[in-house]
């Protein structure tokens, strides 16, 4: 299967999509978006990498920031932080270098370590991108947190590579259907920039009138 230009998504999405569905359905599908500090936090940290004038070249490493990558197959596109490439005696010809290189995608996150695969996802994608770009096979890559200032390694294991695959295709259908479903609410709602948005209170009555009646009588009170 190929998808057009028109119908990729965004690679950023996935990390949207994994911890809350009807978060990423208010942003991608109604365009619906709400910035609090978590989310300023994150800009800020990203426009710190995402200058995509600067490669940097180090001894036998390369950096390349705010690369622009893409998939047909599995129908993304976006950006990577930093992709590294390092000189090796197999791998990927680079236009205007010399030589093999070993290609290694990095995200940059605000915050620590999470225990949802989350940013293991979206990390993900970005190797399948830079696959089916580079025509190569791209066993590892890094996440690096802020707050920690420390780097995970994260190996793109076939059970990864499925999830984020199958996730893909959900996202497609519910992109497709133009389809925002309800969500419970839970302990991240919280932090959510777009809690005013959503108002995951509402899927605790059976309709919005009785949810606004007992908004009313409260006001009232």
């Amino acid at each position: 299967m190929s998808y057009a230009e028109q119908d990729l998504l965004m690679i950023s999405g996935i990390q949207h999509f994994s911890f809350c569905r009807r978060q990423w359905a208010l942003i991608h599908i109604e365009n619906q978006w709400q910035e609090n500090l978590r989310t300023t936090e994150g800009n800020i940290i990203h426009e710190r990498c995402h200058d995509e004038m600067l490669t940097e070249k180090r001894n036998e490493l390369l950096v390349s920031r705010g690369m622009r990558v893409f998939s047909h197959t599995i129908g993304i596109a976006g950006q990577c932080d930093v992709v590294e490439f390092t000189k090796a005696e197999e791998g990927v010809v680079l236009a205007g270098r010399k030589g093999y290189w070993h290609v290694c995608p990095i995200e940059y996150k605000r915050g620590k370590q999470k225990d949802i695969n989350a940013d293991r996802l979206q990390l993900c994608c970005q190797a399948l991108c830079l696959e089916e770009m580079l025509f190569c096979e791209i066993e590892k890559g890094f996440l690096y947190y802020n707050e920690s200032r420390r780097r995970e390694e994260i190996v793109f294991t076939k059970e990864l590579r499925d999830e984020t695959k199958n996730m893909l295709l959900e996202m497609h259908e519910y992109y497709k259907r133009g389809y925002t479903p309800k969500s419970k609410p839970k302990k991240g709602c919280k932090s959510c920039s777009l809690v005013e948005v959503c108002i995951p209170k509402l899927i605790k009555h059976t309709s919005v009138n009785s949810y606004l009646h007992d908004f009313l009588d409260k006001e009232e009170g």
